[in-house]
This record gives structure tokens, C-alpha cells and sequence, in this order.
């Protein structure tokens, strides 16, 4: 790939900068190389830093803290800080002397129970971003000539963005990912299965929840199943689209949609070699789903905004793939479809939610793969991702 910059800017800088300027630490929690290092460290380039990813200082952080924090000065970036949780409380007591916004710049996963240490001695001290990898938007803006397909096989961790390698640099990520931090937060006996179970959730991806018959694909128990779901949902990986309900719960689908956080790891993991591979495969419609869901969600992440986020399905077969509930009782619904030009016919899982929530619907949308935006007779809009960031950006 064509290296164009070596800076690719991210959509969360502004808000980054703000809570700096109100708080005297922020956490910047996401997985493992979404940019969260190098997003500091481009922004406060004056700041100080430190990595606790080193066990030397892991342990001063413990042993010998106010030593460790004194020999740095701030503003200071603490990458890593899982590594040392017994750290925050100390933050706090120096926070509590001196609230001067930006001292403190965090890096962490949210696994390791970091949002609870986080929680406990940072509570009102500390702004918190999530960072997920770039954006298609931010791809496109940068200057990489990226189209929708190649960005669902790719996905959108910085790095396969400057120079790094494809079939090099995803299975180091995945052993990485194995070998560290699942060793770390949970008792995994066994990697091997854990890294089956990888694959397995990579061709659900977009599909609703079954812990049964994925710990049936996996060779393991379903508890089992339900315990690594959970520690991919901790660590950013996998992401759990809960189900719209409003006041009608009997005849809604329950279980949760699981959804890979970055396209580019499930197509990796389900074992795709290019784009085209992806397209012309039956997993391409829950792919152009999962990408239409990232799409929203980093929209909405990249701004701080708390929006809650769901899918639709009645035990009939009738589904509506988004739900967005951007203020109660107010409804933008969204169907993602793997097509060009879609028709009336393509609505009918939008109308048959209007029916049922009549009065809360604002907008029904069929998000395709199309520049060209257009009404249906029944009211349904029809237009691509740009397009529909821009009605985002106005409601």
C-alpha cells in the first residue's frame, strides 16, 4: 500500500482536547493498537511519559509510587496503566491537592477491571474516551483511496495504513492478543480453543448471539462460550447489539447481535484473502451490516455522545438491522443492505416497526452501497454512509 502520511488525524481530537482542558486526567480505553498511544503523544508532544507495560516500572508503581511520579514531569502520560491500578488512588490524592485540568493522560483497556479501579479513586477527576480503530471516513480523509469493500476486508487499525503488512501484521496482532492479554485477564487453559473460538465468532459476526452452537463449532461448553464472549466484549474486541423491546416484549427476539469491533480482524479471522473473496461470499450482507453498525458507533464515540444503540427482530423474521434511540421515544431506524439500488420491497422490515412503535419513528433509512440518495413511495430513505452521517450530524 501507498504510504501517504505518517499522521492519519482522528475525529476524537477535538473531544480529547476538550475533556484535557476540564479534567485533571483522561483515560483513553480501546483495544490493543486502535491509536491510543500515538493519539497522546501527537497531541501533548510536550508531555512527559511513561509505560507501565515495563515491569520495572509496573512494580515502582506499586512499591515506590510517589518516588516514580515525581521523577516525571507533567503533564505525563501513563500508557498502559492495567498494568498498575494500584497507581490511580495516588493520582487521586495528587489530583485532590492540584485539579489543574490535562496533568494526567491515561492509556488503558478496558478489561482488568480498570473501569472499576477508574470508577473508585477517579470518579469526577477523570474525562474517558473510547478510541476504535479509524473510521472509512477518516481513511477517505487521509487520502487513501479506499473504497467501502476494501476498507470492510482491511478494517482500520492505523498501522496496516502506514506501511505494515496485511499477511504479516494480523497474525502477529492475534498471537499478540493471545499470548498477552488473554494470559493476563482471564485463566484461558486452553489457547488453542480460545483461538478456534476467535474464528468462530468472526463467521457470526453480525449475527445474533447462540452460545450453544457456538460452543458446539468450538468444541467446548456453552458456560465456556459465555465467559469468552465476555472477555472479548472487556478487551474490545466484540461488541453486543442489545435488542429494541419499547413496551413489547413477548413476541421481540431477546439475545443479543455480536458484532466485531473492526471489520478487518473478523474478515482476517473468517479467512478471507481479498476484498473481492469477502464480496462474493454469503458472509457479505452481515459484513455490510457490521460495517454500517462501526460506522454509527464511531460516530457517535468520536463526539462523547452516549446514544443508545440497538437492533430489531420479531420471533416472525421481522428485523430492522439499526435502532437508534437518540432521545426517548424517538426512533431513527436503519437497514443495511448489501445492495446498489434497493426498492420498496427492501422496506418492509422498517414499515413493520413503524406499525408496531407508531408515532415514535423520526426517519427510516436503507443504508446501501449507493451515492445517490432518494425517497421510497412508503417514506423510507434510501442513501449511502456519507450521506448518513451528515442526518446524524443534524438530529
Amino acid at each position: 500500500m501507498h504510504i501517504i502520511c505518517m499522521w492519519i488525524t482522528r475525529d476524537v481530537e477535538p473531544l480529547l482536547n476538550r475533556m484535557a482542558s476540564q479534567f485533571p486526567a483522561v483515560l483513553v480505553t480501546g483495544a490493543r493498537q486502535t491509536g491510543k498511544t500515538s493519539l497522546l503523544r501527537h497531541l501533548f508532544p510536550r508531555a512527559s511519559y511513561i509505560t507501565m507495560d515495563l515491569p520495572a516500572h509496573a512494580e515502582a508503581a506499586t512499591t515506590t509510587p510517589d518516588s516514580l511520579l515525581n521523577k516525571y514531569p507533567e503533564p505525563l502520560i501513563i500508557d498502559e496503566i492495567q498494568y498498575a491500578p494500584a497507581l490511580l488512588k495516588h493520582l487521586k490524592v495528587r489530583i485532590d491537592r492540584d485539579r489543574t485540568p490535562g496533568r494526567f493522560l491515561l492509556t488503558g483497556s478496558q478489561g482488568f477491571s480498570l473501569m472499576e479501579g477508574v470508577s473508585e479513586s477517579l470518579a469526577g477527576r477523570c474525562g474517558i474516551l473510547e478510541l476504535l480503530t479509524l473510521s472509512y471516513g477518516e481513511v477517505r480523509s487521509a487520502g487513501f483511496s479506499s473504497d467501502e469493500p476494501s476498507y470492510m476486508f482491511l478494517g482500520g487499525y492505523p498501522e496496516l495504513y502506514v506501511g505494515a503488512d496485511y499477511e504479516l501484521w494480523f497474525p502477529s496482532y492475534v498471537a499478540t492478543y493471545l499470548e498477552r492479554d488473554v494470559r493476563n485477564i482471564s485463566q484461558v487453559i486452553d489457547l488453542q480453543d480460545f483461538n478456534r473460538f476467535l474464528r468462530v465468532c468472526a463467521l457470526r459476526n453480525g449475527q445474533v448471539l447462540n452460545y450453544t452452537d457456538m460452543a458446539r463449532d468450538t468444541g467446548i461448553a456453552p458456560n465456556t462460550a459465555r465467559k469468552w464472549v465476555g472477555l472479548l466484549v472487556a478487551s474490545g474486541v466484540l461488541f453486543l447489539l442489545e435488542p429494541y423491546y419499547g413496551n413489547r416484549v413477548k413476541r421481540i427476539i431477546k439475545s443479543p447481535k455480536l458484532f466485531f469491533l473492526d471489520t478487518g480482524l473478523a474478515s482476517f479471522l473468517a479467512g478471507f484473502h481479498s476484498s473481492q473473496e469477502l464480496m462474493d461470499s454469503s458472509f457479505a450482507s452481515a459484513f455490510w451490516e457490521g460495517y454500517v453498525f462501526g460506522q454509527i458507533k464511531r460516530f457517535y464515540a468520536n463526539r462523547g455522545m452516549r446514544v443508545p444503540l440497538y437492533y430489531w427482530r420479531t420471533v416472525n423474521g421481522q428485523e430492522v438491522d439499526l435502532v437508534i434511540e437518540d432521545s426517548p421515544g424517538s426512533i431513527i431506524a436503519i437497514e443495511a443492505k448489501w445492495k446498489e439500488h434497493p426498492t420498496l420491497d427492501d422496506a418492509g422490515g422498517l414499515n413493520a416497526l413503524a406499525s408496531a412503535y407508531e408515532g415514535k419513528i423520526k426517519m427510516k433509512i436503507i443504508l446501501a452501497r449507493t451515492e445517490v440518495k432518494y425517497r421510497l413511495r412508503d417514506g423510507s430513505w434510501v442513501m449511502g454512509m456519507k450521506d448518513l452521517l451528515e442526518v446524524l450530524k443534524t438530529n
